[in-house]
């Protein structure tokens, strides 16, 4: 028996040594921190990563309370374009009639590592009260699931793939949703995104709306902090190299350079004050070439709304009519 036993562990030794070969592949959200090196900078990264998953985990609490009684959340792990899976929530107003198709909403959030915070629920309440099935990709770079998902930013990169794969899921996965009618909209760093993903695909998305979208990632890095710049230098996507050394994944990222791409009717809403994504370099610039190439767009430029780059977020006038303005476009487009 013993030696029936040591020849069998052999064979599964070998067996796992060959798998690797065969079909292993690391996934972003299966992977893990060692938390008890002795490393300092590995225990303040794990430290870091659970202090995020809890901060997650209190939003979703916080929203459940807020809104549960009119609108379900749920938590899903879809896939995205690389065969890995990315997380997401999907929010639909409760009582919604069965059997009726619905339109469907991708809400693309900013911040450099940004995820679903509390500055986005009154927009997603909004759509699942008058009826969109929403989704809330957590792409790639985003915080709460992890380092790996956390260190996979890829700055204007498959990101941009991780929300479009996030509109394929949900028109495949929830019938109820009519694929004719799946619109995206984004904010800042997620404006961004909103922009490049109907680019890319141009044939996926009814209409978009960007609200203080990053347009030029060459003239971003003109003006933004050394430390920031220097972060996103280091991405594999910019090699390390700053504009001025290698120009061209900067250009391959900036929205503002592919306009020509466009087919989807556009709202584009900014404020005069925004320093993160002034008017001059971005919104007002996307305006000028969507007018140049006779595309179908809307805009709205307010005159200096409180909280600049963050307008969006307050409760102002500027910002509830710039809610307003949102679905009174998406309506327009979705033919509701």
């Amino acid at each position: 028996m013993r030696k029936r036993f040591v020849a069998g562990t052999v064979g599964l030794v070998l067996a796992l040594a060959a798998m690797p070969a065969l079909a292993q592949k690391d996934g972003k959200l299966d992977a893990s921190i060692d938390t008890e090196s002795k490393d300092v900078q590995t225990r303040l990264e794990a430290l870091q990563q659970d202090q995020y998953a809890t901060q997650q985990l209190l939003y979703a609490v916080l929203f459940n309370q807020t809104y549960g009684e009119q609108v379900t959340m749920r938590q899903v792990l879809y896939p995205n374009h690389d065969g890995d899976i990315t997380p997401a929530y999907v929010f639909t107003a409760r009582g919604q009639a069965s059997g009726k198709r619905q339109p469907g909403l991708v809400i693309v959030h900013g911040s450099y590592h940004g995820n679903l915070d509390p500055n986005m629920f009154g927009l997603i309440n909004a759509a699942a009260m008058k009826g969109y099935v929403v989704i809330f990709p957590e792409y790639r770079g985003s915080r709460g699931y992890g380092k790996a998902l956390y260190d996979a930013i890829d700055f204007g990169g498959k990101e941009v793939d991780d929300v479009a794969a996030a509109a394929e899921y949900l028109v495949h996965r929830y019938p109820e949703v009519d694929p004719k009618r799946m619109a995206i909209y984004g904010r800042s760093k997620g404006g961004m995104i909103t922009l490049l993903a109907i680019e890319r695909f141009p044939r996926l998305f009814a209409a978009a709306v960007d609200n203080v979208g990053l347009t030029d990632m060459v003239a971003y890095m003109a003006y933004k902090p050394a430390f920031r710049g220097d972060d996103l230098a280091k991405q594999p996507r910019f090699g390390g190299k700053t504009p001025a050394q290698d120009l061209a994944p900067y250009i391959d990222v900036s929205p503002i350079n592919h306009v020509d791409q466009i087919e989807t009717p556009l709202l584009i809403q900014s404020t005069t004050g925004d320093r993160t994504a002034p008017v001059a370099l971005h919104a007002g610039r996307l305006i000028d070439v969507m007018k140049a190439r006779g595309k179908v767009f809307e805009s709205k430029i307010y005159d200096l709304a409180p909280g600049g780059h963050l307008f969006a977020q307050a409760d102002t006038d500027q910002a509830h009519e710039a809610q307003d303005a949102t679905f009174s476009f998406l309506d327009k487009y979705l033919g509701r």
